[in-house]
């Protein structure tokens, strides 16, 4: 038996719109990782990029468990020395939401070259208006 692997020209990606309201960050964003990357379809390959452009909307509205937005922290540094820079969720989420989720699914992609070309069939927007209505996203 041979091993199956779909060329270039087989692989379809669809347009998937998903309402984040009330959902949990880290589960959402699991999911959406599993959808970027393609391993919901039967030709998956973890070599090639086979998975579906992804429209989240009502990001403000998603929640986290426990404590966590109290004491979970984003830490990004300026590569100077002295440039940590810390921002509690509860900030980045009162600033930019938008933000956190694609953190979130970013760190859950491979970090290679393929796993940016899966973050940039990320669509994230805050409240429930999004421009690819062009696209017919399914919703899931």
């Amino acid at each position: 038996m041979k091993t199956y692997s779909p060329k270039p020209n087989e692989i379809q990606q669809d347009w998937i719109v998903i309402d984040a309201e009330g959902e949990i960050l880290g589960r959402l964003a699991a999911r959406v990782a599993s959808l970027l990357r393609g391993k919901h379809k039967p030709t998956f390959a973890p070599h090639m990029d086979g998975g579906d452009h992804v429209v989240i909307v009502n990001v403000e509205k998603v929640r986290l468990t426990g404590k966590k937005l109290d004491q979970k922290t984003y830490y990004r540094h300026s590569q100077y020395p002295g440039g940590l820079k810390a921002t509690s969720y509860r900030t980045l989420m009162a600033v930019r939401p938008e933000l956190a989720l694609n953190l979130a699914v970013r760190r859950m992609l491979p970090k290679s070259s393929l796993g940016l070309k899966m973050l940039k069939k990320l669509h994230v927007y805050q409240g429930g208006e999004h421009p690819h209505q062009a696209q017919k996203p399914k919703a899931a």
